[in-house]
């Protein structure tokens, strides 16, 4: 194997060191990002992270004392110890030290999982259901109605907020990683899970279930703001579609309807009422489409309305290729303006 330098050294052969350097560099590089457990954002990943280290650290001691006792039965002459010493030294080092230690890291992990669950102090329910593939989002006001949206959740920072998940036809899991743990979203049953983000940002999260053909391109945005961004994003949210605003625009609603899309998508303040598909209402305020596939812009609207089942294998949503390209690209410019 050889590594191309890109200053004034010629080409060198990479050893062995320079071998696990690459692969530490790399680890160290997972752990950063919008979708790593280990940069947490959320109190519940901060707890998450620092029991993945300290498990690493107790991991690693044991190592160190099982490979020393290995070292020093394999290195030491017989008459150097007697059979005695070697029993205690065998069942002391290889039994009871890894013993004590993984029953201290296992309680430490089982202490932390009624915090990690517990509901109390919430500022804010939301249910999110796992669809294939896709995710419906229902906010629950104080005044007793539900907002609802798709493939996008925004949070107030610093306050506890409390998920019901849930899913209608398959197991997904749903997992935000720099804010907390995975739970699972089972057909027929609704579980709970509660995050507390503490650093405004967008972050990533993702279905962690295998759950069919395009279950990689089963994810979602989640931003985290302030409590005053986050009221003025909710308020925006409940209101109806906006009309449109410029003549392709028109032309793109009067497709969109004509050709079915309301029997599956709902358009608050239209004609379009559909529940089987993603709520439309303010599709072009989110950051991706198809559940995190693509770019929300123009042209990515136009792929996803003509090239669905290509881009998202297995679908449910039907392509629209046969469609004029003129037609595709009104539809896609009035689902942009709907912010």
């Amino acid at each position: 194997m050889r590594l191309t330098l890109t200053n004034d050294l010629t080409t060198a052969r990479l050893q062995p060191h320079g071998v696990c350097l690459l692969l530490l560099s790399a680890v160290l590089v997972g752990c950063d990002g919008q979708q790593s457990a280990l940069n947490p954002a959320g109190a519940g990943a901060q707890s998450i992270a620092t029991l993945f280290w300290w498990m690493a650290g107790g991991a690693l001691v044991i190592w160190l004392v099982v490979m020393g006792i290995a070292l020093y039965a394999t290195q030491a002459h017989p008459e150097a110890h007697g059979i005695r010493s070697a029993r205690w030294l065998i069942i002391g080092g290889g039994i009871i030290f890894p013993v004590v230690v993984l029953t201290g890291l296992l309680i430490y992990g089982l202490m932390l999982m009624p915090q990690l669950r517990s509901a109390e102090n919430v500022a804010l329910r939301v249910d999110v259901s796992g669809e294939q593939w896709w995710w419906r989002v229902r906010y629950r006001t104080d005044a007793g109605e539900a907002v609802e949206l798709a493939n996008e959740i925004r949070l107030p920072v610093g306050e506890r907020v409390a998920f019901s998940l849930t899913s209608p036809d398959v197991i997904h899991s749903f997992w935000i990683p720099s804010l907390g743990g995975k739970v699972d979203m089972i057909p027929g049953r609704v579980n709970e899970l509660v995050l507390e983000p503490t650093e405004t940002g967008t972050f990533r999260g993702a279905c962690a279930e295998y759950c069919g053909t395009s279950h990689a391109l089963m994810n979602f945005a989640v931003v985290v703001m302030t409590r005053e961004a986050f009221d003025q994003w909710l308020a925006e949210q409940a209101e109806p579609a906006q009309q449109p605003e410029t003549e392709l625009q028109q032309v793109g609603q009067q497709a969109f309807l004509a050709n079915g899309c309301g029997a599956c998508h709902q358009v608050r303040g239209t004609a379009a009422d559909g529940t089987v598909g993603p709520d439309l209402t303010h599709v072009g305020s989110r950051l991706t489409l198809a559940a995190g596939t693509l770019p929300a812009d123009v042209d990515a609207f136009r792929r996803w309305i003509g090239h669905s089942s290509a881009i998202k294998p297995d679908v449910k949503m039907p392509a629209f290729g046969m469609l004029p390209e003129a037609q595709l690209s009104a539809m896609a410019h009035y689902l942009k303006g709907l912010e």
